[in-house]
Formats: C-alpha cells, sequence, structure tokens
C-alpha cells in the first residue's frame, strides 16, 4: 500500500515525543512490512487542512493519522466523507476509539500492527451530518465538559485534574431537562440528566467504548433527572466499567435517533467525541454502517 501518516504533533503524548524520531520509526515499520510511506507532523491549527489536501489524493490507499480522540475523530469524518481508509495512532488521554478497535495503546507498538494489519469496513454515526466515531452526549457529560474547558490545563496530568474538579462541580449541579425523542418508530418523552447515543453499543465490562464497531446500530441511553448522590453513583458505575449494568440508565438500540427539545429556544450544549458544541432544538443522528474502512489488526 501506499500510505500518508499526519500526526499532530500538539497532542497528548505526540507533545513530549521527538517527531522525528517518531516519524523515523514508523517509516522504517512501514518499509519493513512492504509499503510507501510519508510522515508529516503539523500543527493541530494545520490538522484539518492537511486531513482533507490528502483524503483527495488518488494515488494513496490509506491515510495513518496520530493525537487524540479529538484529532481521530476529525480524521475519521474526513476519510468517510472521501472513502479513504484510516488507521489510527492512539496519542490521546483515553484514546477511546483505539479501544474500540483493539489497538495497542502505546505508539510506539500501535505503527507494526498497523503495518501488518487489514482493513475493514466499519461504522460511524452522524449528528445533524457532522461525524462522530464514539458518541454524541447532552446532559451531564456536557456540563461536565464546559466546566473542564473553564480551567487551564497545558498538560495530560492538569487535564485529569480538571476533569475531577469539573466532576465535583456537576455532582452538585446536575442538569435536568426535557426531550422527546423516534428511535426506529419508537416515540416517547422523557425527563433526563443525561443522554448518550454511541456508534455501536458500548462495552458490558468496558469504560464507555465499544466493543465492536462493525454491528450496524446505535446504542441510545438516558439517565433519569438526578440527586447529588444519584451522579455520585453513576459515576461509580462508568468508572468501573458497569455503564450499561447501572439501574439508572435505560438502553435502546436503533439506526436512527431524532432528538427534540420542546422546551429550548436557543442553543444549547451538546459533546461529540469530546468536543464541546452547540446545537439546536432538533438532532438527527444516524449510523452509516460499513461505510468508514478502518486498517485494524489481523486479531
Amino acid at each position: 500500500m501506499k500510505v500518508k501518516a499526519i500526526f499532530n504533533r500538539d497532542g497528548g503524548t505526540f507533545r513530549t515525543t521527538d517527531m522525528e524520531a517518531y516519524g523515523r520509526w514508523v517509516e522504517e515499520v512501514f518499509r519493513g512490512a512492504g509499503h510507501q510511506i510519508e510522515v508529516v507532523a503539523v500543527g493541530a491549527g494545520d490538522m484539518r487542512d492537511m486531513l482533507e489536501r490528502t483524503c483527495r489524493r488518488d494515488d494513496l490507499d490509506a491515510i495513518v493519522a496520530g493525537g487524540g480522540d479529538g484529532t481521530i475523530s476529525a480524521a475519521a469524518g474526513v476519510a468517510w466523507k472521501n472513502r479513504m481508509p484510516l488507521g489510527v495512532i492512539p496519542a490521546g488521554t483515553m484514546n477511546l476509539f483505539a479501544r474500540s478497535l483493539k489497538l495497542p495503546l502505546d505508539i510506539w507498538k500501535a505503527p507494526e500492527v498497523l503495518a501488518y494489519g487489514r482493513i475493514i469496513d466499519g461504522d460511524i454515526g452522524s449528528a445533524d451530518g457532522r461525524a462522530f466515531v464514539h458518541q454524541f452526549s447532552m446532559g451531564l457529560h456536557a456540563r461536565l465538559v464546559r466546566y473542564r474547558e473553564s480551567y487551564r490545563f497545558a498538560s495530560r496530568l492538569g487535564k485529569i485534574s480538571a476533569s475531577t474538579r469539573a466532576a465535583i462541580g456537576v455532582i452538585f449541579n446536575p442538569p435536568d431537562f426535557e426531550i422527546e425523542f423516534d428511535a426506529d418508530g419508537h416515540r416517547e418523552r422523557r425527563h433526563v440528566s443525561a443522554i448518550s447515543v454511541s456508534n455501536n453499543h458500548f462495552g458490558h465490562a468496558t469504560l464507555m467504548y465499544a466493543d465492536d464497531v462493525t454491528s450496524g446500530h446505535l446504542g441510545f441511553y438516558t439517565a433519569p433527572p438526578l440527586k447529588p448522590a444519584g451522579v455520585a453513583k453513576l459515576a461509580f458505575d462508568i468508572l468501573r466499567g458497569k455503564f450499561r449494568a447501572s439501574p439508572l440508565i435505560t438502553e435502546m438500540s436503533a439506526i436512527a435517533v431524532d432528538l427534540h427539545f420542546p422546551k429550548v429556544d436557543r442553543k444549547i450544549n451538546c459533546v461529540i467525541d469530546g468536543e464541546l458544541l452547540p446545537m439546536g432544538r432538533d438532532v438527527a443522528l444516524r449510523v452509516h454502517p460499513g461505510e468508514l474502512k478502518l486498517l485494524v489488526g489481523n486479531q
């Protein structure tokens, strides 16, 4: 294959990595596996433009993107729209999509798995046309990210500290809002503190990431209005990998989920693959089975 690797040098682990040495290592691994490869490291502000220009090329068989979950989500969206196979080097804090793909979380080990891997037909989700590989969420998660982003941090430990402070803030000030939804024709109205729609169901004994990205459905999860004790209980269930088993969570499976917020007359916050974004009072969520070509290991 002819491959181009694009690394976000400002993302996570790469910030403290000798990117010239790392690039040489990736070249050595891929060429040793019989591939042609180009490697480039760019700043966060240049990633999307580089991804767009690379995915429009007609002489490449695949791209490899390296960075945190936000970088990987952006790369997946561009690769999906251009029908370009995508490999992932996990260099972030959580690396949730890489976990779903069962890739090594060590940036020095992942290239070898990809170089000797295979291309599969994976699923990707969309929220009003915007791609997501992990999840769309509102309520508790959006408030946590908003609180976290109000704190300054410049390192992984700083981000963890900010997330902890934000979580405490959310526990003592949980949201409560009304939704109407249509999930594959099932219509209902609920009061909730949280909504999560995932690209395939989250695993049964994992953090909140899918065990499989080829099942062709969305996981749709809601939590009822929660008091501080309930938020703390849900957070504990998430941390011990029991989100789906939590008695506070109602779960459905769907191909299409349409959300409506009847009491909202302005933009509201959502989180798409970790990025806080404004959303209107109506959101259309879809899964696109098999439309994201993924370079994965041979497991």
